[in-house]
């Protein structure tokens, strides 16, 4: 097993429909596993790679392009890897009137 360094999460905002958080990762650093609560939306704040590992043994680099958003549902569990050589950063934006989805 691989041992990265940890991305660092700040909530930004959190009240009774959001939760704003910005993610910041070091070159090769890694959210771990997790498994969002609510749907969300990402916002990158740079242009970039992340490899997606996915608890199938997947691995994908996405594309992120600063600037350009996209959303995703609830409870897929993933770690999120920074795949470049320099820091990246993104603001994710969960919808808390949308639980997880079960069966």
């Amino acid at each position: 097993m691989i041992k990265r360094p940890s991305a660092v999460p700040t909530v930004q905002a959190e009240n009774d429909f959001t939760i704003v958080t910005e993610w910041r990762f070091a070159p090769g650093a890694e959210t771990g596993w997790h498994q969002h609560g609510y749907p969300y939306v990402v916002v990158p704040m740079l242009t970039g790679q992340l490899l997606i590992e996915g608890k199938d043994g997947s691995a994908n680099h996405a594309a992120l392009t600063q600037g350009v958003s996209y959303a995703r549902e609830s409870g897929v569990e993933h770690n999120v890897i920074n795949a470049n050589d320099y820091e990246f950063a993104f603001v994710e934006i969960e919808f808390k009137d949308r639980p997880l989805k079960t069966g």
